[in-house]
Protein backbone atom coordinates (compact mmCIF):
# COMPACT_ATOMS: atom_id res chain seq x y z
CA UNK A 1 0.00 0.00 0.00
CA UNK A 2 1.79 3.55 -0.92
CA UNK A 3 1.50 6.56 1.02
CA UNK A 4 -1.78 8.72 -0.25
CA UNK A 5 -0.65 12.40 -0.55
CA UNK A 6 -2.45 14.86 0.81
CA UNK A 7 -4.34 17.32 -1.47
CA UNK A 8 -1.32 19.96 -0.38
CA UNK A 9 0.72 17.61 -1.97
CA UNK A 10 1.78 16.29 1.57
CA UNK A 11 2.34 12.70 1.62
CA UNK A 12 0.42 11.16 4.77
CA UNK A 13 0.47 7.10 5.14
CA UNK A 14 -2.51 5.68 5.11
CA UNK A 15 -2.21 4.47 8.91
CA UNK A 16 -2.51 8.61 9.74
CA UNK A 17 -5.03 9.35 7.21
CA UNK A 18 -7.24 6.41 8.47
CA UNK A 19 -6.72 7.38 12.24
CA UNK A 20 -7.67 10.92 11.53
CA UNK A 21 -10.46 10.40 9.64
CA UNK A 22 -11.85 6.90 10.18
CA UNK A 23 -13.55 5.30 6.83
CA UNK A 24 -15.11 7.52 4.49
CA UNK A 25 -17.72 5.23 2.53
CA UNK A 26 -15.58 5.31 -0.31
CA UNK A 27 -13.51 2.18 -0.64
CA UNK A 28 -14.64 -0.70 -2.88
CA UNK A 29 -15.72 -4.39 -1.74
CA UNK A 30 -17.17 -5.68 1.32
CA UNK A 31 -17.44 -3.86 4.86
CA UNK A 32 -14.39 -4.64 6.92
CA UNK A 33 -14.90 -6.56 9.90
CA UNK A 34 -11.99 -4.77 12.07
CA UNK A 35 -11.58 -0.98 12.89
CA UNK A 36 -8.38 0.92 14.35
CA UNK A 37 -10.42 1.10 18.05
CA UNK A 38 -11.00 -2.16 17.71
CA UNK A 39 -7.50 -3.33 17.01
CA UNK A 40 -6.16 -0.34 19.69
CA UNK A 41 -8.19 -1.64 22.69
CA UNK A 42 -6.90 -5.04 22.07
CA UNK A 43 -3.13 -3.93 21.67
CA UNK A 44 -3.46 -2.06 24.77
CA UNK A 45 -4.98 -5.30 26.72
CA UNK A 46 -1.89 -7.15 25.68
CA UNK A 47 0.32 -4.60 26.39
CA UNK A 48 -0.94 -3.71 29.96
CA UNK A 49 -0.47 -7.62 30.84
CA UNK A 50 2.25 -8.68 29.16
CA UNK A 51 4.30 -4.63 28.83
CA UNK A 52 5.21 -3.96 24.84
CA UNK A 53 7.08 -7.14 23.75
CA UNK A 54 3.47 -9.07 24.70
CA UNK A 55 2.27 -6.97 21.42
CA UNK A 56 3.35 -8.51 18.30
CA UNK A 57 0.75 -8.19 14.78
CA UNK A 58 0.28 -12.00 15.24
CA UNK A 59 -0.54 -12.03 18.85
CA UNK A 60 -3.31 -9.31 18.37
CA UNK A 61 -4.74 -11.51 14.90
CA UNK A 62 -5.01 -14.50 17.39
CA UNK A 63 -6.77 -11.88 20.30
CA UNK A 64 -8.98 -10.78 17.96
CA UNK A 65 -9.91 -14.08 15.34
CA UNK A 66 -8.46 -12.46 12.43
CA UNK A 67 -6.06 -13.16 9.88
CA UNK A 68 -2.52 -10.95 10.57
CA UNK A 69 -3.01 -10.43 6.89
CA UNK A 70 -6.42 -8.73 7.76
CA UNK A 71 -4.32 -6.16 10.32
CA UNK A 72 -1.80 -5.37 7.63
CA UNK A 73 -4.65 -3.60 6.00
CA UNK A 74 -5.35 -0.71 8.82
CA UNK A 75 -1.39 -1.09 10.14
CA UNK A 76 1.62 -1.72 8.07
CA UNK A 77 4.46 -2.12 10.38
CA UNK A 78 4.92 -2.68 14.38
CA UNK A 79 5.68 0.82 14.35
CA UNK A 80 2.20 1.81 13.24
CA UNK A 81 0.70 -0.34 15.57
CA UNK A 82 2.77 1.41 18.69
CA UNK A 83 1.66 4.65 17.56
CA UNK A 84 -1.80 3.15 17.33
CA UNK A 85 -1.68 1.72 20.73
CA UNK A 86 0.54 4.67 22.61
CA UNK A 87 -2.57 7.24 20.66
CA UNK A 88 -5.46 4.83 22.24
CA UNK A 89 -3.58 5.02 25.56
CA UNK A 90 -3.94 8.74 25.84
CA UNK A 91 -7.39 9.58 24.48
CA UNK A 92 -8.65 12.70 24.37
CA UNK A 93 -7.50 14.99 26.93
CA UNK A 94 -10.20 17.91 27.36
CA UNK A 95 -11.96 15.76 29.48
CA UNK A 96 -9.00 15.46 31.86
CA UNK A 97 -8.37 19.38 32.74
CA UNK A 98 -10.84 20.73 34.47
CA UNK A 99 -10.88 25.07 33.50
CA UNK A 100 -7.86 26.84 34.59
CA UNK A 101 -8.03 30.12 35.77
CA UNK A 102 -4.12 30.86 35.18
CA UNK A 103 -1.23 28.99 32.88
CA UNK A 104 0.46 27.09 36.07
CA UNK A 105 -2.36 25.47 37.22
CA UNK A 106 -3.21 24.50 33.95
CA UNK A 107 -0.29 23.06 32.70
CA UNK A 108 0.20 21.65 36.42
CA UNK A 109 -2.94 20.06 35.65
CA UNK A 110 -1.78 18.90 32.17
CA UNK A 111 0.93 17.18 33.52
CA UNK A 112 -0.91 15.06 35.98
CA UNK A 113 -3.03 14.09 34.18
CA UNK A 114 0.15 12.79 31.28
CA UNK A 115 1.85 11.56 34.38
CA UNK A 116 -1.69 9.53 35.05
CA UNK A 117 -1.92 7.91 31.63
CA UNK A 118 1.97 6.37 32.35
CA UNK A 119 0.78 5.18 35.40
CA UNK A 120 -1.99 3.23 34.19
CA UNK A 121 -0.06 2.06 31.19
CA UNK A 122 3.66 1.40 32.45
CA UNK A 123 4.54 -0.05 29.04
CA UNK A 124 4.29 3.77 27.24
CA UNK A 125 7.71 4.40 28.39
CA UNK A 126 9.10 1.66 26.10
CA UNK A 127 8.99 3.32 23.06
CA UNK A 128 11.50 4.80 21.67
CA UNK A 129 10.71 8.19 20.31
CA UNK A 130 12.36 8.81 17.11
CA UNK A 131 10.03 11.72 15.47
CA UNK A 132 7.43 14.48 16.95
CA UNK A 133 3.80 13.33 17.16
CA UNK A 134 1.45 13.22 14.50
CA UNK A 135 -1.32 11.11 15.94
CA UNK A 136 -4.74 12.57 16.72
CA UNK A 137 -4.46 12.11 20.52
CA UNK A 138 -0.58 13.10 21.13
CA UNK A 139 -1.64 16.69 19.21
CA UNK A 140 -4.72 17.18 21.03
CA UNK A 141 -2.70 16.78 23.96
CA UNK A 142 0.08 19.49 22.85
CA UNK A 143 -2.81 21.82 21.63
CA UNK A 144 -4.35 21.93 25.45
CA UNK A 145 -0.69 22.16 26.69
CA UNK A 146 0.13 24.89 24.39
CA UNK A 147 -3.68 26.10 25.18
CA UNK A 148 -2.05 26.77 29.09
CA UNK A 149 0.32 28.92 28.09
CA UNK A 150 -1.50 30.98 25.93
CA UNK A 151 -1.93 34.40 27.56
CA UNK A 152 1.70 34.18 28.44
CA UNK A 153 4.51 36.48 26.83
CA UNK A 154 6.34 33.83 25.77
CA UNK A 155 6.95 33.27 21.99
CA UNK A 156 5.57 30.08 19.88
CA UNK A 157 8.85 28.64 20.15
CA UNK A 158 9.27 29.14 24.09
CA UNK A 159 5.83 27.46 24.61
CA UNK A 160 6.86 24.59 22.60
CA UNK A 161 9.99 24.08 24.57
CA UNK A 162 8.09 24.53 27.63
CA UNK A 163 5.35 21.98 26.97
CA UNK A 164 8.30 19.54 25.67
CA UNK A 165 10.48 20.04 29.37
CA UNK A 166 7.74 19.35 31.09
CA UNK A 167 6.92 16.31 29.19
CA UNK A 168 10.69 15.72 29.55
CA UNK A 169 10.27 15.56 33.07
CA UNK A 170 7.23 13.64 33.44
CA UNK A 171 9.03 10.80 31.24
CA UNK A 172 12.15 11.01 33.37
CA UNK A 173 10.51 11.18 36.47
CA UNK A 174 7.65 8.32 35.68
CA UNK A 175 10.53 6.37 34.56
CA UNK A 176 11.91 5.97 38.18
CA UNK A 177 8.88 5.91 39.87
CA UNK A 178 7.58 2.70 37.86
CA UNK A 179 10.64 1.21 38.68
CA UNK A 180 10.55 1.59 42.36
CA UNK A 181 7.29 1.06 43.16
CA UNK A 182 6.62 -1.34 44.89
CA UNK A 183 4.98 -1.15 48.53
CA UNK A 184 6.43 -2.97 51.25
CA UNK A 185 9.08 -4.04 48.94
CA UNK A 186 10.34 -0.62 47.81
CA UNK A 187 10.02 0.16 51.84
CA UNK A 188 12.49 -2.27 52.81
CA UNK A 189 14.85 -1.55 49.65
CA UNK A 190 15.24 1.74 50.86
CA UNK A 191 16.02 1.11 54.37
CA UNK A 192 18.60 -1.52 52.99
CA UNK A 193 19.62 1.24 50.54
CA UNK A 194 20.43 3.86 53.49
CA UNK A 195 21.75 1.36 55.66
CA UNK A 196 24.34 0.33 52.55
CA UNK A 197 24.88 3.92 52.22
CA UNK A 198 25.85 4.71 55.44
CA UNK A 199 28.20 1.72 56.03
CA UNK A 200 29.62 2.14 52.74
CA UNK A 201 30.56 6.34 52.52
CA UNK A 202 33.24 7.89 55.04
CA UNK A 203 32.45 11.88 56.39
CA UNK A 204 35.86 12.94 55.08
CA UNK A 205 35.57 11.67 51.80
CA UNK A 206 31.33 11.95 51.24
CA UNK A 207 30.76 15.07 53.85
CA UNK A 208 27.34 16.02 51.93
CA UNK A 209 26.35 12.31 51.98
CA UNK A 210 26.99 12.24 55.25
CA UNK A 211 25.28 15.71 56.15
CA UNK A 212 22.56 14.16 54.46
CA UNK A 213 21.96 10.84 55.91
CA UNK A 214 22.48 12.64 60.04
CA UNK A 215 19.43 15.19 58.39
CA UNK A 216 17.37 11.68 57.91
CA UNK A 217 16.88 13.31 54.21
CA UNK A 218 17.62 10.00 52.97
CA UNK A 219 14.91 8.33 55.35
CA UNK A 220 11.49 9.91 54.70
CA UNK A 221 10.22 6.35 54.85
CA UNK A 222 6.60 7.67 54.66
CA UNK A 223 6.88 9.84 51.59
CA UNK A 224 5.29 8.30 48.13
CA UNK A 225 8.50 8.70 46.43
CA UNK A 226 5.78 8.67 43.22
CA UNK A 227 3.61 11.38 44.05
CA UNK A 228 6.08 13.75 46.64
CA UNK A 229 8.69 13.38 44.15
CA UNK A 230 6.75 14.37 40.91
CA UNK A 231 5.38 17.56 42.78
CA UNK A 232 8.60 18.98 44.12
CA UNK A 233 10.07 18.21 40.30
CA UNK A 234 7.04 19.57 38.45
CA UNK A 235 6.83 22.60 40.89
CA UNK A 236 10.43 23.37 40.24
CA UNK A 237 10.37 23.05 36.90
CA UNK A 238 6.76 25.34 36.71
CA UNK A 239 8.88 27.46 38.92
CA UNK A 240 11.69 28.13 35.69
CA UNK A 241 9.03 28.54 33.41
CA UNK A 242 7.42 31.33 35.75
CA UNK A 243 10.96 32.97 35.70
CA UNK A 244 10.89 33.08 32.06
CA UNK A 245 7.50 34.72 31.93
CA UNK A 246 8.24 37.37 34.60
CA UNK A 247 11.62 38.13 32.01
CA UNK A 248 9.59 38.13 29.32
CA UNK A 249 6.93 40.82 31.27
CA UNK A 250 9.49 43.16 32.36
CA UNK A 251 10.94 43.21 28.67
CA UNK A 252 7.68 44.31 27.08
CA UNK A 253 6.93 48.15 26.78
CA UNK A 254 4.66 50.03 28.61
CA UNK A 255 2.07 51.28 28.02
Amino acid sequence: MSDDPAPDGVDIPPFLRLLWHGEDGTRPGPKRGLDLRTIAEAGVKIADLEGLSGVSMRRLATELGFTTMALYRYVQSKSELVALLMDHAYGDPLPRLGASTDWRSGLAAWATANRDVIVAHPWILEIRITEPPLTPSQISWMEVGLEALADTPLGEQEKLSSILLVDVYIRGQSQLAVGMAGGAESLDAAMQYTGRLRALTDPQRFPRIRAALLSGALEDYDSDFAVDEFAFGLDSVLDGIEARIARRRSRSPRP
